[in-house]
């Protein structure tokens, strides 16, 4: 994380937007837009991702603005928390610092009928029978094994292949973001290398920021949005983060490699070699979208197995059947991945490349790519706090379209690098602390607790209070940390 702050123009649009003026810097296309109140702002210019808001509005093809969500902060090329769109009929670019290592890391919540005095007493036993079950940690594989051509389809299929296998319903698709599988993947592109990280990583957690959580609704803010859903005040829920693990970390690297002289051969100057990218319709922005297609299938079907795994957990835990205990899927969604999609801007309808770098889709009501049961109150949103502070679950809404092409935040966002965490925690235990709060926490590393220290993190309610008060998405649950598993 940059240490030297911001000393930029930004002017105040209003109570939640900051512009920084396309006359910042020659060769800016676009102004930078940063949704953001006076305390986040002030959080923001800490550091240089305002500066990555602004080198983000050189790229070619760029529409309407740079934008940064409130959970912004310094990422590679791209800031954690921006978002932009590129007209590829425009010259438009694909780059893969706007989608980041961690491709399709994302969020998925699981509702159960269960009721927090189900859970209480057993909180702690429960979490420990959860941390056995679930892979997690560094490079640690899990109990599904695939051969390199289940590999392959699983990154062109997605978790329609595991339905083959048994092992997702057809609600499952139906409340995955894509139906998870985005089209045009192509496994032909992806790195035998990365395919081999891949082979025993499917329907594991792995390490950071990732996590599994068991969670109480707490407080509903939007009755008629929380019913269809299935939340309900005290109702139990589990939350899964986590992404394309090696394989997609390794389709980033790879395709960094080939990026580096792609600017230079199609005339672009760039601020920040971090912004390497390629025309979308050249064959290297082609071959990229293609494998960062693939390890986004493969980051859906990681989910659904993580997801598949905790339901048995939870079966066996509770002698009953996952499905009697109704532990249906709200709803999943990518934090880091680039989709072609259309939006109005200008007045004219295009298609563009959209690049959300931790930054969640929020669609409105009544949009066509919403499935049919949250048609009329708008896609769900998964917005993670930290491990000691609520997590929240709003939908999308209208203004999503008009200002940020139809996204919101992503989380709480970091205001402490992993190793500042790391010296912060020095002489502390994490564990206690927030075992303090009631919250059991499990994790195979003392270092993991270290980075991952609510501490770390803005306060998220924060972060979500500027998302709804910018028209981007509308509050309906807010749910409480019990126990949580993390690498």
């Amino acid at each position: 994380m940059a240490e030297q702050g911001f000393a930029g123009p930004l002017q105040q649009v209003d109570e939640t937007t900051w512009r920084i003026p396309r006359s910042y810097k020659p060769g800016m296309r676009v102004d930078g837009l940063i949704f953001a109140d006076e305390r986040l702002m002030e959080q923001a210019k800490a550091d240089q991702a305002p500066e990555q808001v602004a080198n983000v509005a050189f790229l070619p093809g760029i529409q309407m603005a740079s934008l940064a969500m409130p959970d912004i902060h310094w990422g590679y090329g791209f800031c954690i928390g921006g978002v932009c769109a590129t007209d590829p009929e425009e010259g438009g670019v694909i780059s893969p610092g706007g989608v980041g290592y961690d491709i399709n890391c994302g969020v998925r919540l699981v509702r159960t009928d269960l009721s927090l005095e189900d859970i209480q007493p057993k909180i702690e036993q429960l979490v420990n029978h959860l941390f056995k079950r679930i892979p997690a940690g560094v490079g640690e594989g899990g109990p599904f094994k695939f051969s390199r051509q289940e590999i392959r389809s699983i990154m062109a299929e997605g978790v329609g292949f595991l339905k083959k296998r048994g092992w997702a319903t057809d609600a499952d698709i139906e409340c995955t973001e894509e139906h998870g599988c985005l089209k045009g993947a192509d496994p032909d592109a992806v790195s035998d290398k990365a395919i081999e990280r891949g082979l025993d990583q499917c329907g594991t957690l792995g390490s950071g920021n990732h996590f599994l959580e068991v969670q109480v609704v707490e407080e509903i803010f939007d009755e008629e949005a929380a019913a269809a859903m299935g939340l309900r005040e005290g109702g139990i829920c589990v939350m899964i983060h986590s992404g394309s693990r090696g394989l997609g970390y390794q389709v980033c690297d790879d395709a960094l490699r080939l990026f580096r002289n792609t600017p230079e051969k199609y005339g672009i100057s760039l601020p920040d070699r971090q912004l390497a990218c390629a025309p979308i319709n050249s064959p290297e922005g082609q071959k990229y979208l293609g494998a960062m297609r693939a390890a986004a299938n493969y980051a859906w079907a990681n989910r659904q197995l993580l997801m598949w795994l905790t339901r048995e957990a939870f079966q066996d835990f509770f002698g009953r059947p996952w499905e009697e205990l109704k532990m249906d899927l709200v709803y999943d969604v990518a934090h880091n991945i680039a989709k072609m999609e259309k939006h109005i801007i200008d007045g004219k309808e295009k298609l563009v490349c959209v690049h959300r770098k931790g930054a969640t889709r929020a669609f409105p009501p009544l949009h066509p790519e919403v499935p049919e049961r949250y048609r009329n109150i708008g896609q769900p949103v998964i917005i993670p706090g930290d491990m000691g502070r609520s997590s929240w679950v709003l939908v999308g809404q209208p203004g999503s379209m008009e200002k940020a092409f139809g996204t919101t935040c992503h989380g709480a966002g970091r205001v402490m690098s992993r190793n500042e965490a790391i010296r912060h925690a020095k002489g502390r235990r994490i564990e206690q602390e927030l075992a303090e709060k009631g919250i059991v926490a499990r994790a195979r590393s003392k270092t993991g607790l270290a980075e991952e220290q609510p501490d770390a993190y803005k306060d998220v309610s924060l972060v979500v209070d500027v998302v709804e008060k910018a028209g981007l998405a509308k509050k309906v649950a807010r749910l409480r940390p019990l126990g949580v598993v993390k690498g």
